[in-house]
């Protein structure tokens, strides 16, 4: 089975089942949003011939519900130097705007020379018996008060939430890359962060992905960092991490959705639900 999120369908990207969210049968969740507006900005860093810039800060505003139905994507170069090239990437739906993004891409240099405190622990993935290492997608690996399985119903409790997951293409026919599948990950901060006891009663407005470095591979895991809340606010921060160590950070901003809340605990939930 061709697991993705879009087909393409001349200059659109067409949403399948796999990037309809939870919230509404006829709207598409941020993994799908997100990792879409990374292929964009990538193919045009690739287009221009810059392959020597690394993606380093990706800020995503989902401030319309994107529809299941043809998405088109509009990049502006806002400022290219030797050094930096900054996008912004709309996501158009009937020349509507539902959803945008600025992307930084740095040139790496030199190591600096002096020494800087760096955090000395880092999170752990689960262990190659529990998860072997894979480029197929997968049901996500959870860990929180419950060790480490695929069982959502273990893990709805008030814990502190790690995730390990493999994304789906987000183009059918299309491979997967590192930037595009930690792209598309970041959106589940706002499920390691915002899942409690009650299920998942947020729902985030946007999304900024900070990197060092690429991932190696497709596979990358979210460490709930930091959260903070008021008056139904609030701000979940995680670690981005992969196999060889820690990549960058990751914060979601989100509002309480309680009337439409999603329970992730009366049954065992799919891919597509992070």
């Amino acid at each position: 089975m061709d697991l993705s999120f879009f087909r393409l369908d001349g200059e659109s990207l067409v949403p399948g089942d796999m990037a309809v969210s939870s919230w509404s049968d006829d709207q598409l969740h941020g993994v799908a949003i997100s990792g879409a507006l990374a292929r964009a900005a990538e193919q045009t860093i690739d287009a221009a011939g810059r392959s020597e810039l690394v993606p380093v800060r990706m800020t995503v505003d989902l401030f319309r519900p994107t529809r299941r139905a043809p998405c088109r994507f509009e990049t502006t170069v806002v400022r290219e130097g030797p050094r930096l090239c900054l996008l912004d990437v709309h996501l158009l739906q009937d020349d509507t705007t539902t959803a945008r993004a600025s992307v930084l891409f740095l040139r790496t240099g030199e190591p600096a020379t002096g020494e800087v405190w760096m955090p000395d622990d880092a999170p752990q993935p689960p262990p190659l018996e529990v998860a072997p290492v894979s480029d197929e997608p997968h049901v996500p690996f959870l860990r929180s008060d419950a060790d480490w399985s695929q069982d959502f119903r273990a893990h709805q409790n008030a814990g502190r939430k790690t995730t390990w997951n493999t994304p789906p293409a987000i183009v059918s026919g299309e491979p997967l890359t590192g930037f595009q599948a930690v792209a598309a990950m970041a959106d589940g901060t706002s499920l390691t962060s915002n899942w409690g006891s009650a299920g998942v009663e947020h729902i985030n407005a946007d999304i900024t992905l900070t990197l060092a470095r690429r991932p190696a591979g497709v596979t990358v895991g979210l460490h709930a960092a930091d959260r903070v809340e008021h008056e139904g606010i609030s701000v979940g921060t995680a670690t981005v991490f992969d196999r060889e160590g820690r990549l960058g950070t990751t914060v979601v901003t989100a509002m309480t959705n309680t009337r439409r809340s999603v329970d992730l605990g009366s049954e065992t939930r799919a891919q597509t639900d992070v």
